[in-house]
């Protein structure tokens, strides 16, 4: 399996921010969703643009007007969008049509009752998927799902493996056999509070998925 992806998502803070883009992950990501203790505000947004354009910033949005989306890809200049909600395949088309070369990734959250068949008219639109724990607040939830659900995922399209994601899975992470596991996604697992990531503990993960 080639080196994995990284995205820390839910990312906040400036002075956390530029900490954690200093460790170089491929991906940091910003909530765009009001219902999440990590949603960034239009104010705190601005920082988005400070980001190191080695680095993919996301934006994070679950079910938000089509027009929204594409105000704030332009403005702060995203370099790809996470669908975290039940958007359409025709919504992801018009903003694949708006927005060519920001990657689009869809996420489903997965229990023992998911339906991949779902997935099918989606390959063709989006770059990838994000497999995430279900639950009913689109993510954060902390909890991991059962990995092995992923058996039944029989499509090529690469993903995105998210949902509670702590440093205690990094061992069992670098023996997962899938050449479709594109990127790890982490978030409230290495937190000392919403919204800010704890510093030595994302350096750490790193150090154990590489190894």
């Amino acid at each position: 399996m080639d080196q994995l992806k990284l995205k820390i998502c839910g990312m906040k803070f400036a002075a956390n921010i530029a900490a954690v883009a200093s460790l170089q992950p491929d991906y940091l990501g910003f909530i765009f969703y009001d219902q999440s203790p990590r949603f960034i505000s239009d104010v705190s947004a601005e920082l988005i643009k400070y980001i190191p354009s080695e680095i993919k910033t996301v934006g994070v949005f679950v079910d938000e007007d089509l027009e929204v989306v594409k105000k704030k890809v332009n403005l702060y200049q995203l370099k790809a969008v996470q669908l975290h909600g039940k958007e359409s395949i025709e919504y992801c088309k018009a903003l694949k049509l708006f927005a060519k070369d920001v990657e689009m990734i869809k996420a489903f959250g997965l229990d023992e009752d998911f339906d991949f068949a779902v997935l099918n008219d989606y390959q063709d639109v989006v770059d990838y998927f994000l497999f995430d724990t279900k639950t009913k607040s689109h993510g954060g939830s902390g909890k991991t799902f059962d990995w092995k659900i992923l058996e039944s995922y029989k499509l090529n399209k690469p993903f995105f493996l998210s949902g509670g994601i702590d440093l205690e899975h990094a061992a069992a992470i670098a023996k997962i056999n899938d050449t479709r596991l594109y990127a790890l996604d982490i978030n409230s697992r290495f937190e000392v509070e919403p919204g800010v990531k704890d510093l030595e503990k994302v350096k750490a993960f790193i150090t154990g998925i590489n190894n």
